[in-house]
C-alpha cells in the first residue's frame, strides 16, 4: 500500500506539532523515521492511520484519502496491550474478531505467524507468563494475521533490553522480507532505523519537519555483521551530523 503526504501538518491548539511534511513511501517499501522526542514521529503515525486528523495538507494511503481510521492495515505500539484473559492464540485470533469474523478459519495462520516467531510452543501460554521481547512478538503476528498492506509501528521496541531488541530487529527484518508489506517504522534509535529501513526519514525537532531522507543500499538480511558495514557506518554519521546540527546531540568535547 502506497501512502502519500503533501503539505501535512498538525496542530494542537497554539502548538505546532507537524510543519509541511512532503513523503511518499512506495508500496512493498521499509521506511524509519527517526528523530528526537516531541518531534511528531507518532503524531505523523496517527495521522497515517486516520486516528488523527491532520490540521492541513494531503494525506493518502492506498491511492485514497484518509478520511477516518483505516481498517486494513496493522499496527504495532511501544507496549504490545494484550488481554490478560486471553492466551497468546486469543491474543492474535482477537483482532478478527473485532472484525466481526469467527477466529475459526484464521486458526491456522495464527499459529504459523506464532511459529514463524518462535512462539508455536507458547500458543497457550497466558501473557503474564511470556518475557517482554515475547509480548511484542505476539503483538506483531495480531498485527499481520489479516495480512494488511500497511504495518506502523510507533517505538515497538522501545520498552526492551538491548539484546532483545536485537533480536527483534532480526525477527521483523525476516517477517517483511517474507510478507512484503509497507512499513512506516518509528524509533529514537539511529542504528534501529538505518538497519531496518529502504529509507530513514530524519526529523527535525518540534514543529517536526523532513530535515533529510536517506537510502540505504545494505544487502539483506541484516545480520549482526551489518554493524560493521561501511554503508552502514557512513549513512549513521550522516544521521549524527544533522543531530549534532540541529542541537539535539552535542558533542562531549565541546
Amino acid at each position: 500500500m502506497k501512502v502519500r503526504l503533501e503539505g501535512t501538518t498538525k496542530r494542537f491548539g497554539a502548538t505546532e506539532a507537524l510543519a509541511p511534511v512532503d513523503l511518499d513511501v512506495h508500496e512493498g517499501e521499509f521506511v524509519s523515521i527517526v528523530g528526537p522526542s516531541g518531534c511528531g514521529k507518532s503524531t505523523l503515525l496517527r495521522i497515517v492511520a486516520g486516528l488523527l486528523p491532520a490540521s492541513a495538507g494531503v494525506v493518502e494511503a492506498g491511492g485514497r484519502p484518509v478520511r477516518g481510521p483505516l481498517t486494513a492495515l496493522g499496527i504495532v505500539f511501544q507496549q504490545p496491550v494484550l488481554l490478560d484473559w486471553r492466551s497468546a492464540l486469543g491474543n492474535v485470533l482477537f483482532q478478527v474478531e473485532m472484525r466481526g469474523h469467527r477466529p475459526g478459519p484464521w486458526r491456522e495462520r495464527a499459529l504459523a505467524l506464532l511459529e514463524q516467531f518462535g512462539l508455536r510452543d507458547f500458543a497457550n501460554t497466558y501473557p503474564h507468563a511470556l518475557s517482554g521481547g515475547m509480548r511484542q512478538r505476539v503483538a506483531i503476528a495480531r498485527a499481520l494475521l489479516h495480512e494488511p498492506g500497511l504495518l506502523l509501528m510507533d517505538e515497538p521496541f522501545g520498552a526492551l533490553d538491548a539484546l532483545t531488541r536485537e533480536q527483534m530487529r532480526v525477527d521483523l527484518e525476516a517477517a517483511w522480507m517474507r510478507h512484503r508489506m509497507t512499513v512506516l517504522f518509528v524509533t529514537h534509535g539511529v542504528d534501529e532505523a538505518v538497519l531496518l529501513a529502504d529509507r530513514v526519514v530524519v526529523m527535525s525537532p518540534r514543529p517536526g519537519r523532513i530535515e533529510d531522507v536517506l537510502r540505504v543500499d545494505l544487502p539483506r538480511p541484516r545480520g549482526l555483521a551489518a554493524r560493521r558495514d561501511p554503508a552502514f557506518l557512513r549513512i549513521e554519521e550522516a544521521i549524527t551530523a544533522i543531530f549534532l546540527a540541529r542541537g539535539v546531540l552535542s558533542r562531549a568535547d565541546t
